[in-house]
């Protein structure tokens, strides 16, 4: 049976995540549906990950298996007629029957966006954490160096994660300024729930001087998720790339 992967962008402000839930329309769902409109029969979709609601993307990578193989054409084309103007299927691709989007990945890199300024923009509000008080960026780029590596990350995660094992490794994690905007760019093999949003929340207290950069080496050496930062929100957070 022919297995297909798809890369999907999509803006998360009006779903409930990406997996299918029975009290909320959500990005898996759609995908879905649309699928099931170009195919013909009913497709169910594996994907890299899961992401939560508000949460957007520029690279999901989510897989599925069909009886009947159309052009690949009708996978990006035909699929898109039929999703919303907020999801996209940007490409698709055959792949061996031992690939899996979620099992097979390697990595991924995410990218959170903090607006900085004072004045709210609505260029801005879908898609960034708005913060008006100053941030002291070298101090946040020193704390983010003491997280790249391997290291038991059971105080940036949150509350409800059931993750058998806490250590994960982050490959790089960058502050790059552009004008008011202040990216967080982290690349790692893998990721606790909502462990991005509440390392860039951590990193935001070292920023306002809350905290001293080392504090957050003491929260991964057996530190407990309430001494940690706030999780930021949902919204400044994007998907950009799974890799195989």
């Amino acid at each position: 049976m022919p297995r297909l992967c798809m890369t999907l962008e999509y803006d998360g402000s009006n779903y409930g995540g990406w997996q299918v839930q029975p009290n909320a329309v959500t990005i898996q769902q759609r995908v879905e549906e649309a699928l099931q409109k170009v195919a013909g029969v009913p497709i169910r979709l594996y994907s890299s990950g899961r992401t939560d609601a508000g949460v957007h993307a520029q690279g999901m990578c989510a897989h599925f298996d069909i009886d009947d193989l159309l052009p690949l054409a009708a996978y990006l084309h035909g699929v898109n007629r039929y999703l919303p103007t907020d999801i996209a299927v940007r490409d698709v691709r055959r792949v061996s029957d031992a690939f899996h989007a979620r099992f097979g990945a390697q990595g991924k890199w995410y990218r959170y966006t903090i607006y900085r300024h004072p004045v709210r923009s609505p260029l801005h509000e879908r898609t960034s954490w708005q913060i008006s008080a100053e941030l002291d960026v070298p101090r946040m780029v020193d704390a983010a160096a003491l997280l790249v590596g391997r290291h038991d990350f059971a105080a940036l995660r949150s509350s409800s994660c059931v993750a058998q094992t806490t250590v994960r490794e982050i490959f790089d994690l960058t502050l790059t300024e552009q004008g008011d905007e202040l990216q967080i760019d982290v690349r790692g093999s893998g990721f606790l729930k909502n462990m991005v949003r509440v390392l860039v929340g951590t990193l935001v207290e070292v920023g306002r001087g809350k905290k001293e950069p080392d504090w957050v080496a003491e929260l991964l050496r057996g530190g407990e998720r309430i001494e940690a930062g706030r999780t930021a929100p949902a919204k400044g957070l994007c998907l950009m790339k799974v890799w195989y």
